[in-house]
C-alpha cells in the first residue's frame, strides 16, 4: 500500500512545531532523536545537541508526519518555500472543522472552509510555522 509521509524542515523550532501538531492530532511521537544522540554529536557545536535530527508523529491511516531541524551552524540552509501543501482528507465534516481550526490557529487563512464545486468541504491556510495545508472532506455521493 502506498503511503505519503510529508517530511518537513525547520530552522531550529521543530520541537515547538511538533508539540503543536501533537496537540491538534493527538497521539504520541513514533520517533524522536536529538543531535546529541547521534554518532556525530562530538563533532557538533554544543548549542545544537538538543535540536531534533528526526521526529515522527503518526497522524492516521499509516501516514507519519516527519521533520528535522535544518541548522545553519551545521552548514544547512533552509529556504521556506510556498511550493507545497500537505493535503488532509478527513472522514467527516466535524473532523474537517476541528483540524482546520486547530492547525490554522495563529496562522493565515488563504481560503476559509466552505462547500466547493467538486462536492467537498474545503479550505486552505498556512500555519504559524509557515507550512501550507489544504483540507478536503468529500461529501458522500447520493444516488
Amino acid at each position: 500500500m502506498l503511503t505519503v509521509n510529508p517530511y518537513l524542515n525547520f530552522t531550529g523550532n521543530t520541537e515547538e512545531a511538533f508539540n503543536f501538531y501533537k496537540s491538534v492530532f493527538g497521539g504520541e511521537f513514533s520517533s524522536l532523536q536529538r543531535f546529541k544522540d547521534t554518532p556525530m554529536a562530538a563533532d557538533m557545536p554544543a548549542e545544537v545537541h538538543e535540536k531534533i535530527i528526526h521526529i515522527g508523529l503518526p497522524i492516521g491511516n499509516g501516514t507519519i508526519l516527519m521533520a528535522s531541524d535544518a541548522l545553519e551552524s551545521l552548514g544547512q540552509n533552509l529556504a521556506q518555500g510556498n511550493n507545497f501543501y500537505i493535503s488532509l482528507h478527513p472522514t467527516s465534516k466535524e473532523e474537517t472543522t476541528q483540524l482546520f481550526n486547530g492547525l490554522s490557529e495563529g496562522g493565515s487563512i488563504e481560503m476559509p472552509l466552505e462547500d466547493v464545486f467538486w462536492g467537498a468541504y474545503y479550505g486552505l491556510f498556512t500555519d504559524k510555522f509557515g507550512i501550507k495545508w489544504m483540507i478536503n472532506y468529500e461529501y458522500p455521493a447520493h444516488n
